[in-house]
């Protein structure tokens, strides 16, 4: 397979200044595609944005943005097409976990609405209004990729993350009706990662085993996992040989 198999296409990255978001902007930028980074860290995601532009030599636009507001969400997809030629990789990623730590009987209403705002209602937000548009492109043999970012909560209900396991759980009934109303042209999958070491829950490795060791969770390959091991998948899912997966 060609190295540079996204030249000449251009991603959207929700999420985009850091994390996941962040080594995915990367590996896109290195395989050719142009980027759309949006999230609501301003500062960091014009340091994102210049890095890999820096690096790559790839066109960067950084959009700020809060996904969980339509009007927002809106202005950025215009602003997106209008500043990429086309939009081929739809990486839905923004995600937050407010009031991490309590149990769904204890957890406040601010935090279910900022949790579910953002997770749910966000990526809904972005689908509807990017892929609408990814819709009418002229592309050859599909018009785009959708992928969202779940979680292991999705699938696992962890009780010190019960809103967000809810919000997750909700993004892949999300990805399944999204695949059924954009096939045959457009693909939607999802990952669905478990702890890695991420701005999400603190970046140090530490903060992340200790975590492990509270909830009494075990991974198979004794260690958490990196944002290199989620780019390596993303890298698949963006690439031709996942054409079929949906």
């Amino acid at each position: 397979m060609n190295e540079r198999f996204l030249e000449g296409k251009g991603a959207v990255i929700t999420g985009g200044a850091s994390g996941f978001g962040r080594g995915v902007a990367f590996a896109f930028a290195e395989r050719g595609a142009d980027l759309v980074l949006v999230d609501i860290n301003e500062d960091l995601l014009e340091e994102t944005s210049k890095k890999i532009e820096q690096e790559t030599k790839q066109k960067v636009v950084p959009i700020v943005c809060d996904v969980s507001d339509s009007k927002q969400v809106k202005k950025m997809t215009e602003q997106t097409f209008n500043e990429l030629d086309n939009v081929y990789i739809l990486f839905n990623n923004a995600g937050t976990a407010a009031q991490a730590g309590v149990n769904i009987i204890k957890i406040g209403e601010k935090a279910w609405d900022i949790t579910m705002n953002v997770n749910l209602k966000g990526q809904w937000l972005v689908d509807k209004n990017i892929c609408r548009k990814m819709n009418r492109q002229k592309i050859e043999p599909l018009r785009g990729k959708v992928i969202h970012t779940t979680s292991i909560a999705g699938i696992v209900a962890d009780d010190t993350l019960s809103v967000y396991s809810i919000s997750k759980a909700g993004i892949i009934a999300l990805t399944q009706l999204l695949a059924k109303s954009l096939a045959p042209y457009i693909t939607s999958n999802a990952i669905a990662p478990g702890y890695h070491t991420t701005g999400l829950y603190g970046n140090s490795e530490d903060t992340v085993i200790q975590s492990l060791k509270m909830s009494d969770v075990k991974t198979p390959l004794n260690r958490i996992g990196t944002v290199e091991d989620v780019v390596n998948l993303m890298i698949f899912l963006a690439s031709p040989r996942s054409d079929f997966i949906i």
